[in-house]
């Protein structure tokens, strides 16, 4: 056991040497994966913009569909979504090593849920906030693998993904 724990601890200080530290200001990053909800596996696309050394601004759409049954009968449904989020990280205030980024923020945007006629009357649109908490593990200087975990009422309960500098 403490050889595996040695082990591990060297391999995360020499795979610190080579990651870089997390998207600074005026550095962009492409988001990409897919999720954990309630209501079916979503997909998601973004863009996070470095707009101060502890601050990120971006957006992310997503997708997803799943089945439900409504009185006796099955119907499929699928949930769009277009966000803006701010995030602050924590890095530099909490003094976290280079190869990680922990952040937390909100999104804002707008949610439409594509629903059969007789369920719900068809398409369900409206405006949606979310929070988020993730953190980011870079293994090289332009690739990372995030997880983030939201707490909202519009996009999913959580994201499993790769980012990558651009």
């Amino acid at each position: 056991m403490k050889k595996t724990s040695l082990l591990l601890a060297m391999a995360f200080a020499v795979t610190g040497l080579f990651a870089q530290s997390p998207i600074g200001e005026g550095e962009k990053q492409v988001n990409f994966g897919t999720g954990f909800s309630s209501w079916g596996i979503p997909f998601y696309v973004g863009m996070d913009f470095g707009v101060h050394p502890d601050i990120t601004v971006g957006f992310n759409l997503s997708y997803r569909s799943f089945n439900s049954r409504w009185v006796s009968d099955d119907y499929r449904l699928s949930v769009i979504g277009i966000f803006g989020n701010g995030n602050y990280h924590f890095n530099r205030i909490l003094n976290i090593p280079e190869p990680w980024d922990f952040y937390a923020g909100l999104s804002l945007g707008f949610v439409s849920v594509s629903a059969p006629s007789g369920y719900d009357g068809g398409t369900i649109s409206g405006v949606g906030i979310d929070g988020q908490v993730g953190c980011r593990y870079y293994w090289s200087d332009r690739w990372a693998v995030n997880l983030e975990f939201g707490g909202g009422n519009a996009a999913s309960g959580g994201r499993i993904g790769l980012s990558y500098k651009l």
